[in-house]
């Protein structure tokens, strides 16, 4: 599987998301819900990650999953120390930081990041979350993509 992920774009130029993970500050991500949302359990080591700015149709990194966190059940304070553990990587704002306060949280760390350029061109349903579990990354783009569905983005087992 391939994963595509919408990286927030609040901030001013240098400071976003896409650019930390550019400058090689931010080298894992993290998702979280109150229960096991995607991609909790669904991300694995050596799958590729693509990112793409929210706001823009343009799919513009990429990089190897490195490794994987999941935690279920948190207490605030089991949070704070994975937080914690992980704020190097995580590069996170003060306002992401809580955020990402859930329950459920999954962490992936990533390598090998490269610049798509010129960048994919994505092809944006009224469907999708910010983390998508694809087949392939053609399966998203415009002129190759297919309708969308979350049969990929099951638990298994």
């Amino acid at each position: 599987m391939v994963h595509l992920v919408y990286c927030d774009n609040t901030g001013r130029a240098g400071s976003r998301t896409l650019d930390r993970i550019m400058s090689g500050e931010k080298t894992m991500v993290v998702r979280g819900a109150a229960g096991r949302k995607i991609p909790h359990s669904r991300v694995f080591e050596g799958e590729m990650i693509y990112f793409m700015e929210k706001g823009t149709k343009e799919i513009s990194a990429s990089a190897r999953v490195k490794a994987v966190y999941n935690y279920t059940g948190l207490s605030d304070e089991a949070i704070e120390e994975i937080l914690d553990k992980f704020s190097a990587e995580l590069s996170l704002t003060d306002k992401q930081r809580e955020r990402w306060h859930k329950k459920c949280l999954c962490l992936t760390a990533f390598e090998n990041v490269q610049r798509i350029d010129p960048p994919l061109l994505f092809d944006k349903q009224s469907n999708m979350d910010d983390w998508l579990i694809l087949e392939k990354i053609e399966d998203a783009l415009v002129g190759t993509s297919i309708p969308y569905n979350y049969e990929k983005s099951k638990l298994k087992g």
